[in-house]
């Protein structure tokens, strides 16, 4: 790991179970390399799941996240076992986008923060859900989340 410091990580290089919910669920942080440079990182996951708090009908999103780090920076297989926890768990399009958002700001307190849930539909419908912190910091490049809303089989 480049001889830098990272012993405060429980998850990264062992096997780690996937968490049973999310609130069991570690995210774990990483120093920013590159201190008071704004620049994005964006996560995506093209196959999250979740059930419905009614019917425990599998629900799936494509969840796109882009931040501009101030002190940290989110360790990815911590991201990934997170999201993994969602799998059993029962959760609104709606607060499950939310719940995601407010532990990355919790966990990393970014300058700057986006999330999109582009939820695959339910009852016909799909629900697409957007937050953001704010106006991104000026000169930071920010492509487009571009996932392409759902059209059905036409």
């Amino acid at each position: 790991m480049s001889g830098e410091d990272h012993g405060g990580l429980t998850q990264l290089g062992r096997r780690t179970p996937i968490p049973a919910s999310p609130g069991d669920a570690r995210l774990e942080r990483i120093a920013n390399p590159s201190p008071g440079r704004h620049y994005v990182v964006r996560f995506t996951c093209p196959e999250f799941t979740c059930v419905c708090p009614l019917t425990g009908q599998p629900d799936f999103a494509h969840i796109v996240i882009d931040y501009v780090p101030r002190d940290w920076l989110v360790e990815s297989k911590s991201l990934k076992l997170f999201f993994a926890s969602f799998r059993n768990h029962g959760g609104f399009h709606e607060a499950t986008t939310m719940q995601i958002t407010d532990r990355l700001l919790a966990t990393l307190d970014p300058i700057w923060l986006r999330i999109g849930g582009y939820w695959y539909p339910r009852g016909g419908m799909p629900i697409d859900v957007f937050w953001q912190t704010g106006t991104a910091p000026d000169g930071v490049w920010l492509p487009p989340q571009d996932v392409a809303p759902y059209r059905g089989r036409g």
